[in-house]
């Protein structure tokens, strides 16, 4: 119980430290923490609007979406602290969870019959193609490692044989790319563009209001959260005091979206046709450290 409320804490005040960074980083006084969830309680007291064109898909893909990413965050280790839900093969599980999310959010884009939206599902099913193999590839690696079979016993990390700050690092970085790209962030997409034809997220909810919006949004900020999490637990050893482990939870938090509001400050998005080349670097360097492992544990 204790992960998945640092779940539900980190997923309130996540996305709201991105804007805080942002705004400073570019001199400006910017909205407060609490504005993103604001935004969503706005949302959901406002009524839902659809498409003439719409079927029934777009009705309750943003209830799938919203149930799929809930659900695999049940799953998530957080810092030692055990999850609700862990059973050998629960990896799986989680990644297929989240392609059923990508899945339904496709789906529902195709269902809206605008060209602009299946425009942004196209690139956003390439997108989704591409960087599966990595999230597989690394936690084929960390089952390789560790001889455990579950997200609990693949991200006991830090107190592991082998296991050194370098590992933990390289998994941080991955992950943190695999966020990006899952949230469809700079420098793949910016969630503040307003043009269609180099939108991918954004340009996939434009026919989606109200309540089915609010879903869709609170989605991708567990999202942020379920992946923070898995980085955090990837460095912190469990072998620490509460205190400590809460302390260096928090501290991994904001280090990371402080990461993610600098980049989004100072780097600037791809080209649309960079974009399948950055993802592949992420996922090669998957390979890279599954060869590593492989080799450190003697597999060949």
């Amino acid at each position: 119980m204790v992960a998945l409320i640092l779940i539900l804490t980190t997923s309130l005040f996540f996305p709201g430290l991105i804007v805080r960074v942002k705004s400073i980083a570019s001199g400006r006084k910017g909205p407060g923490i609490l504005q993103p969830i604001k935004n969503i309680y706005v949302l959901l007291r406002k009524g839902i609007v659809y498409s003439t064109l719409s079927g029934t898909v777009s009705r309750f893909a943003p209830v799938i979406v919203f149930g799929s990413v809930a659900v695999a965050s049940l799953m998530i280790p957080v810092a030692g602290f055990e999850p609700l839900i862990s059973f050998n093969g629960d990896f799986i599980l989680f990644a297929y969870l989240l392609a059923l999310a990508r899945f339904m959010m496709i789906i529902a884009s195709f269902d809206t019959g605008s060209s602009f939206e299946g425009m942004g599902a196209s690139r956003e099913a390439l997108y989704g193609m591409l960087i599966e193999p990595a999230l597989f590839i690394l936690l084929a690696g960390l089952v390789v490692f560790t001889g455990e079979y579950s997200l609990t016993g693949i991200f006991n990390l830090p107190g592991g044989e082998n296991y050194n700050l370098i590992y933990g690092l390289i998994i941080s970085y991955i992950l943190g790319n695999i966020t990006i790209i899952e949230n469809s962030r700079v420098p793949l997409d910016d969630p503040k563009t307003h043009l269609e034809l180099t939108m991918i997220h954004e340009v996939m909810v434009l026919d989606t209001s109200g309540f089915n919006l609010a879903l869709i949004q609170f989605s991708s900020f567990i999202k942020f959260a379920v992946f923070g999490s898995l980085i955090a637990s990837a460095l912190i050893p469990r072998d620490l005091s509460l205190a400590w482990r809460l302390i260096s939870f928090v501290t991994v938090q904001m280090v990371f979206a402080a990461t993610i509001g600098f980049l989004e400050s100072f780097r600037t998005r791809f080209k649309m046709n960079r974009n399948q080349q950055f993802i592949l670097t992420v996922t090669m360097i998957s390979v890279l450290m599954f060869v590593i492992i492989l080799f450190t544990k003697n597999i060949f």
